[in-house]
């Protein structure tokens, strides 16, 4: 099988998601490590915490250097914030669920949350969040900022230029 520019580039595009997701999870086992011992919070609560730093470090890196969108910054955050919406209540239960009733260690059920979420998270981004406006940054102003409205929907802010 031969392997085109496209395809590099995606595999490109999901190593640096790798890479940026495994720095915003070293903030994120970081901040639940000090949380557990440095609080009496539950695993639960820290692992939230610890979710929420992870998520905007990722958001922010991800969006400027591996998606390269000039997407609407309140849109797209809109959309990974409705993701977490979801996912963060469930992944939060599962460690608990993980650490109370099945007696898992904190960081083996919290690894098994991050693990879940670094390839659900892609191809949410990938496909949902940025799908239409990924490498929109990479051209510029020009191609966010033309006038002709049908630049602007694929940057995602959805409006005309007047």
């Amino acid at each position: 099988m031969k392997t085109t520019s496209a395809d590099r580039k995606e595999a490109v595009r999901a190593v640096k998601f790798t890479l940026f997701s495994a720095s915003a999870g070293i903030i994120q086992a970081s901040s639940i490590f000090v949380l557990e011992k440095l609080t009496s919070l539950p695993s639960w609560a820290c692992y939230l915490c610890g979710l929420v730093l992870s998520v905007l470090w990722n958001f922010t890196l991800n969006r400027k250097f591996t998606f390269q969108s000039a997407a609407n910054v309140p849109v797209a955050m809109a959309k990974v914030a409705a993701f977490y919406a979801v996912f963060a209540p469930l992944s939060a239960w599962g460690v608990r669920f993980l650490t109370k009733s099945c007696g898992w260690p904190a960081a083996l059920a919290d690894g098994l949350a991050m693990g879940t979420n670094l390839i659900t998270e892609y191809l949410y981004q990938r496909f949902f969040v940025f799908g239409r406006s990924i490498d929109t940054a990479v051209a510029g102003e020009a191609a966010c900022g033309s006038g002709d409205g049908k630049e602007e929907a694929a940057c995602g802010s959805g409006e005309e230029k007047a």
